[in-house]
């Protein structure tokens, strides 16, 4: 009977063994839960990661609208590539003369009367 008593009561040094060693493993879980590999802040900042690229991918998505449908006028409408022509790229017609304009300094504007 006494060793039954005596395995029932435990020594006040192994109790605050066994909660610390308790305690550090909680402790190191926690740790690796918010900041290990794959851990809270670290899909907190895939989360945000992703969402830019979404945005991103929508936003060239949007361009290649606006391409596509550029493309699709340029292809079809010949006052849209005669514009585009002229624009960007300066070209005329051989009968036509082209006058250039200086800008003033200050304001930005064409200089009048030139």
């Amino acid at each position: 009977m006494l060793k039954a008593t005596s395995a029932k009561t435990k020594s006040p040094v192994g109790q605050k063994l066994l909660y610390l060693i308790a305690a550090i493993l909680l402790l190191a879980s926690l740790v690796t839960t918010f900041f290990g590999k794959k851990g809270f802040l670290d899909i907190q900042k895939q989360k945000k990661r992703y969402s830019e690229l979404a945005a991103q991918i929508k936003e060239y998505d949007r361009k290649i609208g606006e391409l596509k449908a550029e493309i699709e006028d340029l292809q079809t409408n010949p006052l849209a590539l005669d514009k585009e022509a002229r624009e960007r790229l300066w070209l005329i017609k051989p009968e036509e003369k082209l006058i250039i304009r200086k800008k003033t300094e200050s304001s930005g504007q064409p200089a009048a009367g030139h």
